[in-house]
């Protein structure tokens, strides 16, 4: 793995037994010797500390206004920026020219700059498409000097109080930056397992001795690649490259959601955005297909690629991702289909080995999600 890149917190991973595994150009901990199953359930039950650090961080400061650099991000993405009060952050959606999804991403008004977090096999994409669409609007600061640190889980609030005790007051998709002995932390209630916690962008400098505050405290434990897989299927989340591509458009993608009323035809600042012809047509007549939660009925988990087919035999779709939910105690899977297949409760067939099997298509997330409004 010596092409790999490694995370500021590498020697900690190395010293709690991380296995380490090449992961969007680095090297990762896949798993603690806790296994992945112990640590989704961990995740679910107290707190979960993950290392995040390979994701991309961007800080957009406008030349001119907020308001102007706000109109220039909606103009990548079909998404209400403006909507969005400082102190707040949103998901945002890149989009092609085709209506395809670029990449997926987090965005933050701190009220005199946007904070972007982009996946990390991405970040080199999303940083030239801003620097290429918004270098009259913004100054492009990508980060390079911090770390970020997701905690998950119910009692994340209760163990970074005891660190951090504004957090308390944090809602759901509330930002903050806060000055701490570990420097000043960015922190958003947010994150991607379904639980209620937070993300805290770090001073690299500091990030070890943060890290090892967190984990010295009762129910935190840390917790590798795998489970952050299986908790976010479980959350029925999209995985870019997997779930979302440049094939696949929001709307196919089950992502309506995060098209707010303002960029929908007869909003306020409809359209505008790469790919409005086929995204608007989507959201006005339906896909032809659609992304949708699929529970095989027997005990073998269906991962990405498994083929779809109707009762008669007639292809309709693949999986796109899949695996054994530690939560619900079955497999669980995500894929499209059809739009004609797509109702939940409709059963279809998986071919795997050679053999088609049942599947229903259910409602996502198969696991209740609990944040905090």
């Amino acid at each position: 793995m010596t092409d790999l890149l490694r995370l500021p917190l590498h020697g900690l991973h190395l010293e709690l037994g991380g296995k380490m595994v090449p992961f969007a150009g680095y090297e990762m901990p896949v798993q603690y010797p806790a296994g992945v199953m112990a640590e989704h359930l961990h995740v679910r039950a107290a707190a979960g500390l993950f290392d995040v650090s390979h994701m991309g961080q961007v800080v957009l400061r406008p030349k001119g206004s907020m308001e102007s650099l706000g109109l220039a991000l909606e103009r990548l993405m079909p998404v209400d920026v403006l909507g969005v009060a400082p102190g707040r952050q949103r998901y945002g959606i890149f989009t092609s020219e085709t209506g395809g999804i670029l990449d997926d991403l987090m965005f933050a008004n701190r009220g005199t700059d946007y904070l972007l977090v982009v996946n990390a096999a991405r970040k080199a994409h999303d940083f030239a498409h801003l620097t290429r669409h918004l270098a009259d609007e913004a100054e492009i600061d990508i980060q390079t000097g911090r770390a970020l640190l997701a905690l998950q889980g119910p009692a994340a609030e209760s163990v970074l109080a005891v660190l951090v005790p504004d957090v308390t007051a944090m809602q759901f998709m509330d930002v903050a930056s806060v000055p701490t002995v570990f420097g000043e932390l960015w922190i958003s209630r947010s994150g991607y397992t379904g639980e209620d916690g937070f993300e805290i962008s770090v001073p690299e400098a500091a990030v070890p001795d943060f890290a090892r505050a967190l984990l010295a405290l009762d129910g935190v434990a840390p917790i590798g690649l795998g489970a952050r897989d299986s908790l976010r299927l479980e959350a029925g989340l999209c995985l870019y490259g997997h779930d979302i591509d440049e094939t696949t458009s929001p709307v196919e993608a089950g992502l309506g959601w995060a098209i707010q009323k303002a960029r929908r035809a007869g909003g306020a600042r409809a359209g505008g955005f790469p790919g409005e012809t086929r995204i608007l047509a989507e959201l006005a007549e339906g896909p032809s297909r659609k992304r949708v939660g699929l529970r095989p009925e027997g005990r073998a988990p269906m991962r990405e690629g498994v083929e779809l087919f109707a009762t008669d035999g007639t292809p309709i779709g693949a999986i796109t991702s899949g695996g054994f939910a530690p939560s619900v105690q079955a497999p669980v899977a995500m894929g499209y289909v059809a739009s004609a297949f797509a109702a939940p409760r409709t059963g279809i067939e998986a071919e795997l080995r050679g053999k088609k099997l049942p599947v229903v298509v259910a409602a996502t997330p198969f696991h209740p999600t609990h944040y905090k409004r």
